[in-house]
């Protein structure tokens, strides 16, 4: 009798894993939308079976898999799964531990910001925050130590600006980094002085580690929070991949450990931070194609080759045209990022580079150059991150070389305040230049550089296609010529995202064996207002088939 009763449940669970319906899914009444080769695709129904997209249909499914869940999408929108390409995932969880400064269009209110926070946050050894930026206040100049001592001069400040590329501190941090008017300023970096050469209080990239090398490490529970608040934001967000632009050895360990747990919600395409013993460490079994499922990937590096244009650190081939005499900052001289890139490709590792100047972009073009004809052509899908301003003889390069320009569209519509001032007319046009990468064939790869900018890819997608704030302006768009359509914008934020991750097999459109990374929204993204896209919602966000975050609850 026992063996009977085996043998059949033995033939229950095969007929059962023979069963179109055991495990589906099915998603009806929706609007979809994918890309597939050139093409937009648009389905009213789709099936999910073990974590992955079975099916797409223009009718009902529900039949067809006749014992599956079907859900009623009440005729929203389903597309892909975002893909962010550019982004700081501990950034945006520290972010919202942290005074956040974003957007104050004002040096008194980001003080008295900053005031309220310290008042509420008694017991912080440290006050820290991001965020600022001098080209939204009045002022337009750097702020000071002074500034802040107004409001707090008994503990210790320390606030990134909106970029991460310089840093404003209080009089007690500047003197816990033992600062002199000897101090040298370091390779790549510059510290802001008064005319007696006295620091004022803001450090430019690389100077900023005087500071930062005194603020002790967060703790392992801090970690695991930001961690958490960064997973929660990206789900919310629709973001259902991210590329993590930057990644140390702890930050790895706490990534494997929340996807071994099913904590983790967004998959992140890792970055090592650097070509040095970071790498060294992370890289001893070569590239990490696949971890859990395809939640992780350890197969890319970054490195910088410059700083940013906001605070005039982005390296130019000719002086700034608002501060003549400045040429901004490169990391490191050229033999130097020859190696780096050399040693990174050398090992089978994609190189993924910040540049944001037009010489920084040379720099990164030319060592890409030299390691190709090194190695060869080994289909690293090698990466210039941001390609914010760059020669216009450069910009053919990038197709020559078979370059991915990942890029961020919000850069544009926050920075256009000021770029055109900081290049001059000729310059800018190679600036935040989509469309001519676009045109020539180049492979662009959309993000946000969160939490530089907003996380909220919408605002990306409204960016690229309108190139205007959220007030509307300018009337038409800032250089509209390089405009994408909606179709071009939403393949930079999905499946070329994933290319540029080597994973357009299995993430980045609604196909059959993909995982089934897709987001509900509550307005349909083509056919409503170019002016409404940014304020889109996302309903739901799902990962693998499971549902990771609800506006409903």
């Amino acid at each position: 009798m026992k063996y009977i009763q085996v043998l059949l449940f033995g033939i229950i669970m095969f007929i059962g894993a023979c069963s179109p319906t055991v495990n589906t899914t099915v998603i009806e009444n929706i609007n979809g939308y994918t890309i597939i080769g050139e093409e937009l695709h648009e389905f009213k129904s789709v099936a999910i079976k073990n974590g992955k997209f079975i099916e797409t249909s223009n009718v009902s499914l529900a039949e067809k898999y006749s014992n599956s869940i079907v859900i009623d999408g009440n005729g929203k929108t389903l597309l892909p799964g975002l893909i962010d390409a550019h982004g700081h995932v501990m950034g945006l969880g520290f972010q919202q531990l942290n005074v956040d400064l974003m957007g104050i269009s004002s040096l008194e209110a980001t003080l008295d910001t900053l005031k309220s926070y310290a008042e509420a946050n008694p017991d912080l050894e440290w006050i820290q925050g991001r965020g600022w930026n001098q080209t939204l206040w009045e002022e337009n100049e750097f702020p000071t130590a002074a500034d802040i001592d107004k409001v707090i001069s008994d503990r210790p400040v320390w606030l990134s600006r909106v970029d991460g590329h310089a840093g404003w501190g209080n009089t007690m941090a500047l003197q816990m980094a033992g600062l002199s008017k000897d101090t040298p300023d370091p390779q790549g970096g510059k510290i802001i002085r008064d005319g007696s050469g006295k620091a004022t209080g803001v450090f430019i990239d690389a100077a900023q580690g005087f500071v930062e090398s005194e603020i002790p490490a967060p703790t392992e529970k801090e970690q695991k929070l930001a961690l958490e608040k960064a997973y929660d934001q990206m789900a919310k967000m629709g973001i259902t991949s991210v590329h993590d632009a930057g990644v140390g050895v702890k930050a790895w360990e706490l990534y494997k450990e929340f996807a071994d747990q099913g904590k983790a919600k967004t998959r992140i395409y890792g970055m090592i931070s650097g070509s040095g013993g970071t790498f060294d460490e992370l890289s001893k079994n070569g590239p990490i194609k696949s971890y859990a499922n395809d939640m992780l990937a350890l197969r890319s590096v970054k490195l910088y080759s410059d700083g940013a244009l906001g605070s005039r650190g982005a390296a130019m081939l000719q002086p700034y045209s608002d501060d003549p005499g400045n040429v901004g900052l490169l990391f490191m001289e050229q033999e130097e990022m020859d190696a780096s890139v050399s040693k990174v490709v050398g090992k089978g590792f994609q190189a993924n580079i910040h540049a944001i100047g037009d010489a920084g972009n040379r720099q990164v073009l030319d060592a890409l150059e030299k390691a190709q004809n090194e190695h060869g052509d080994q289909g690293l899908r090698n990466r210039v991150e941001h390609a914010q301003i760059v020669s216009l003889t450069d910009i053919p390069r990038f197709k020559e070389l078979d370059i991915i320009a990942s890029m961020q569209p919000t850069h544009a519509t926050s920075d256009k305040n000021m770029a055109e001032d900081r290049v001059g007319p000729q310059r800018i046009k190679g600036g935040y230049a989509w469309k001519t990468f676009l045109e020539q064939g180049t492979v662009v790869a959309a993000g946000s550089d969160f939490p530089v900018e907003h996380s909220n890819p919408f605002f990306g997608l409204y960016s690229a296609v309108t190139r205007m704030d959220h007030s509307g302006n300018p009337e038409g768009g800032w250089y509209p010529n390089e405009s994408l359509t909606r179709q071009e914008a939403l393949r930079a934020f999905t499946i070329d995202a994933a290319y540029a991750a080597h994973q357009e097999d299995v993430l980045g459109s609604v196909e059959a064996g993909k995982w089934a990374d897709f987001i509900l929204l509550d307005e349909n993204y083509f056919e409503i207002p170019a002016s409404e896209i940014w304020k889109i919602k996302v309903h739901e966000t799902w990962v693998a088939g499971k549902k990771v975050y609800s506006s409903e609850k």
